[in-house]
């Protein structure tokens, strides 16, 4: 059975914010759909600049090099290096301009070559939720302190929604911490999944399982992203707001 996607995009400058710093691409080719939702950092516009750059680096470096006969371990190691050749791209921008030096964002995406695997990427706190059977899955690990105090069980998962390093990001587009790149993750994919990329503007104050209700209760894929977009400023972000929602669906 062929599988076919239904996307809707959303990105708010929010209530307390002077420029919006994130950026999302939804860009679907012949034989490739590729969905990234960046948030940049770096203060003045700086966190603009380099949230855009990757938007445009990843599509373009997969388009050129993830061909229809890739196996799946090749596709994961073109991913990892479309995001790798982004923050080279980010790194050298920063290196030329003194004022730019600090900028930065984070990124995750979404990569599905019209069959029934979904690959997934990111660096830094934005994430990718899928919901399936009811249930929601955070598939993406925050690259932050207070998830590094976590994972080393210095504070619990709870105690690190409130700590003060949970913005402080250690591995992101734009520093020399990546290695050779991001976790890919391949998620094989069934008619009816849910897949949500989103920026902390929207994970940080509305809970998952506020997120799973939304996206249960709001079928159609525009309405649900424009409507989660305004329930994390109803529910008191202080951040630009950007998400992505996919709908996995039979094809014709």
């Amino acid at each position: 059975m062929a599988l076919a996607l239904n996307v809707g995009k959303c990105s708010l400058l929010g209530n307390y914010r002077e420029n919006n710093e994130d950026a999302i691409e939804v860009k679907t080719y012949p034989d490739l759909s590729v969905c990234i939702v960046a948030d940049g950092m770096g203060g003045q516009a700086f966190g603009e600049i380099a949230s855009k750059r990757a938007i445009e680096v990843v599509p373009r470096e997969l388009r050129k090099h993830l061909t229809p006969a890739a196996g799946s371990d090749q596709a994961e190691a073109i991913v990892k290096k479309a995001v790798v050749q982004a923050n080279e791209e980010i790194v050298t921008m920063g290196a030329l301009d003194r004022e730019m030096k600090n900028m930065g964002t984070t990124i995750v995406m979404a990569v599905w070559r019209k069959g029934s695997e979904m690959y997934l990427a990111s660096l830094g706190d934005s994430r990718a939720y899928l919901v399936r059977g009811g249930q929601i899955q955070q598939l993406t690990v925050d690259h932050s302190l207070a998830q590094a105090l976590v994972e080393n069980k210095t504070i619990t998962p709870e105690e690190a929604k409130e700590h003060r390093f949970r913005n402080v990001l250690w591995k992101y587009l734009g520093s020399k911490e990546i290695g050779e790149g991001p976790d890919v993750k391949v998620v094989p994919v069934q008619a009816g999944d849910k897949f949500l990329l989103c920026s902390d503007g929207l994970s940080g104050p509305v809970p998952d399982a506020q997120l799973l209700s939304f996206l249960q209760d709001h079928p159609d894929v525009q309405e649900c992203a424009d409507g989660l977009g305004q329930l994390a400023l109803d529910s008191g972000s202080r951040d630009n707001v950007s998400c992505i929602v996919i709908d996995v669906v039979e094809g014709k």
